[in-house]
């Protein structure tokens, strides 16, 4: 049995050598790199929030400039660029931003609105150097859509905008990137990057598994127990 334990043991270990590799790699820069770092959550501006006043909204909220009929089924008070904005969601969950101090709609947002919007959400004075409109997920961005990709030159970073509300909605950077790359050979799915209840990754998994069993097998006769236990009844024949 050992010895079947030894060649299923060799050869497995021989084909999963590549993904163990990947395991214990990826393992170890998750393990290293924080992930505050990785969301580039370190570059968030602080902003200072002024607080809004209640009492002032309702001739706010009776000012917009609203379609006629229309009837939002929730609505969001924020603080935008700092003043203050409302994102009203209708009943088939469209959104739409507007402006309390003049009542104006401001989505979908601009290309220069969603570069400031950008640019003052991170730290220091990077200033973008390119915007895309993006209109369909992909594996680096899964979030609100349509959205604006505002590129900056540090770290390769990207903001994206949502074009509905104006709020940002994810960072990506080289880190991030890497980071992702990663997590696609941990998990083995190398479309999506999301999903780790593959049946690649199950079985993979599960033939660890076994190269782990047969090495239990193995232990005895590596360590010479099964040659002593022959050596030791010899002795008795002998007798």
């Amino acid at each position: 049995m050992a010895k079947w334990a030894s060649w299923i043991h060799k050869w497995l270990a021989l084909l999963m050598a590549v993904q163990i590799l990947f395991w214990f790699v990826s393992g170890l820069f998750f393990a290293i790199a924080p992930i505050e770092t990785v969301r580039s959550e370190h570059r968030i501006a602080n902003q200072e929030v002024e607080p809004l006043v209640i009492d002032e909204m309702s001739a706010q909220f009776a000012a917009l400039n609203l379609p006629e009929g229309y009837q939002p089924l929730t609505l969001e008070v924020r603080r935008l660029l700092d003043r203050p904005v409302v994102v009203l969601t209708s009943v088939d969950d469209a959104r739409s931003l507007y402006d309390l101090g003049d009542g104006q709609r401001l989505s979908p947002v601009t290309s220069e609105f969603a570069q400031t919007i950008a640019e003052s959400h991170l730290t220091g004075n990077d200033e973008a150097i390119g915007l895309t409109f993006v209109e369909e997920e992909s594996t680096e961005y899964r979030g609100a859509l349509p959205a604006w990709r505002v590129e900056f030159e540090q770290a390769s970073r990207a903001v994206y905008v949502a074009a509905d509300t104006g709020q940002v909605t994810a960072r990506r950077s080289t880190l991030w990137r890497t980071f992702d790359f990663l997590w696609s050979l941990h998990i083995m799915d190398f479309k999506n990057h999301e999903n780790f209840n593959t049946p690649l990754l199950i079985g993979v998994t599960f033939l660890g598994l076994v190269i782990i069993l047969t090495g239990f097998v193995m232990f005895p006769s590596r360590l010479g127990y099964y040659a002593w236990r022959r050596r030791r009844k010899r002795r008795r024949a002998a007798k």
